[in-house]
């Protein structure tokens, strides 16, 4: 990453009215069949293209043509029943309908590929492409197969793989990993969660990212974030595990959040994705407010290994203000910048 204080978004932006409902999460399609693509197409040009205006160094496609962030990848393989579902409860926060696994999951073709050279055209800079993680992909099923929460992520980390190696040859500067499941399920991080994180991104001739998040500002993460106390320390199990990892980019949640900053020094190494945007609120932050968020993580990571990033996806906020929040985390970036001599 050559500028300092390079800016992000975590992954989603919201979609338009006439692609998706607004405000909503995992919102079915207002269209189908071709227009539906066209209309995915259009929305993901609308989406660099806020973020070119705004000032985002970093692209990504605003998720514009997924419906989930996980469950859009796995409708596409092999081995998952999409019409017979199980009742789980996903991250021991709120329970949910999800598809099972009734056999071996396989991925006969690519998947997002299409949607990474379209948005390799639409922008001469760096861009980034997410995927769900492995951990966290597991825990959006319910499995009736391999009847093991560890088999089942290591066969999804070859397939994760197999999607990233065609991303990067796409021209995917950045591949980023989404794995909220790490900050719950601590002893799986620590058995086998790192190590299937790494197989999914293993060879890659790209960056590495690994996005861990406390969620969406929906109610079920709000009361849960209520729960944990004066300091959110969660990120203290994993962040020692993926210092030692080959993942090259790690995120965390800071704004209006009580993780504690100096956490970020557990990442010696490594270029950290420090969330200056809150995402459970329509309140726009001020350029000065991101910037002193910005400010405090240059404390423990030098300037070209910090993102300004949003603490997690903004597909349920209106699209005006999160227009409004990406123009603030460019402007909050510009103005530490200029404050180090890189104006």
């Amino acid at each position: 990453m050559t500028q300092p204080i390079a800016t992000a978004i975590a992954g989603s932006l919201p979609k338009p009215a006439w692609l998706a409902q607004p405000e909503k999460l995992w919102a079915p399609w207002q269209l189908s069949g071709e227009a539906l693509s066209q209309a995915k197409a259009d929305a993901m040009r609308l989406a660099v293209d806020d973020q070119l205006r705004a000032g985002i160094t970093i692209i990504g496609d605003g998720e514009q043509t997924r419906q989930h962030f996980v469950t859009t990848f796995i409708e596409h393989l092999d081995g998952v029943d999409f019409v017979n579902r199980k009742t789980v409860r996903i991250r021991d926060r709120y329970d949910a309908e999800v598809p099972m696994v009734v056999g071996a999951v396989e991925r006969k073709r690519s998947v997002f590929v299409d949607d990474a050279r379209r948005l390799r055209l639409l922008t001469t800079g760096p861009i980034k492409f997410t995927l769900p993680g492995p951990m966290t992909m597991i825990d959006t099923l319910y499995d009736d197969h391999f009847r093991s929460r560890e088999k089942l992520a290591w066969a999804f980390a070859e397939i994760l793989n197999r999607e990233a190696l065609e991303l990067a040859e796409a021209g995917v500067d950045i591949v980023q990993f989404d794995e909220p499941a790490f900050n719950v399920f601590f002893d799986e991080v620590r058995d086998w969660g790192v190590k299937t994180l790494e197989r999914a991104a293993a060879n890659l001739p790209c960056k590495t990212a690994v996005h861990i998040c406390y969620g969406y500002g929906i109610e079920a993460n709000i009361k849960w974030k209520e729960g944990l106390g004066a300091e959110w320390r969660q990120y203290e199990q994993t962040f020692p595990l993926l210092a030692a990892s080959r993942i090259h980019q790690v995120s965390l949640e800071c704004q209006n959040s009580h993780v504690p900053m100096e956490l970020i020094g557990l990442l010696d190494g490594k270029e950290v994705m420090v969330g200056a945007i809150d995402v459970a609120t329509n309140r726009i932050e001020t350029p000065e407010e991101v910037a002193a968020t910005l400010r405090r993580a240059l404390q423990w990571v030098k300037p070209h290994r910090l993102i300004g990033c949003t603490n997690c996806g903004m597909v349920p906020l209106p699209r005006a203000v999160a227009r409004g929040k990406l123009h603030a985390l460019a402007a909050g970036a510009a103005i530490v910048r200029a404050e180090l001599g890189w104006a």
